[in-house]
């Protein structure tokens, strides 16, 4: 029995011979047709492109914000704009992380926690200190 992605169980059922030939087929046809579309889609996944969402939606959400802050003062209508963007943009964020889902969202978050952000950070420091050392001596 498999689980599939809503939570629901099902009985797998193997495919046979024939069917894994016309497949096998189907998929050399397919990477020998274009084999830099077929090398994309393998590589990417749902939560690689929700992330990726992620990403670009908190991105727009901080320039909506200064945009906001900045001519809000001077123009109301470049402030609405700022909060349209934002608006916008947090519409944005709250999908991907809903296709996201749960598990993916765990994934993400664990593979940042297991060091992305903190060797970035580490490293940058590490970076720093370097050259202020280098500068001193």
């Amino acid at each position: 029995m498999a689980e599939t992605a809503d939570g629901a169980v099902g009985v797998e059922v193997p495919l046979s011979e024939d069917e894994q030939k016309v497949l096998s087929e189907i998929e050399r046809q397919f990477y020998e047709s274009d084999p830099a579309f077929a090398r994309e889609v393998g590589s990417t996944t749902l939560y690689s492109h929700a992330g990726r969402n992620l990403k670009w939606a908190g991105l727009g959400f901080v320039a909506g914000l200064v945009i906001m802050l900045v001519s809000f003062a001077s123009s109301i209508f470049l402030g609405v704009s700022g909060f349209v963007v934002m608006l916008g943009s947090a519409v944005v964020f709250e999908r991907n992380l809903r296709k996201m889902g749960k598990a993916g969202w765990h994934s993400v978050s664990r593979s940042m926690r297991a060091g992305g952000l903190r060797t970035y950070f580490s490293d940058a420091g590490r970076r720093v200190r370097d050259r202020f050392r280098k500068n001193q001596g």
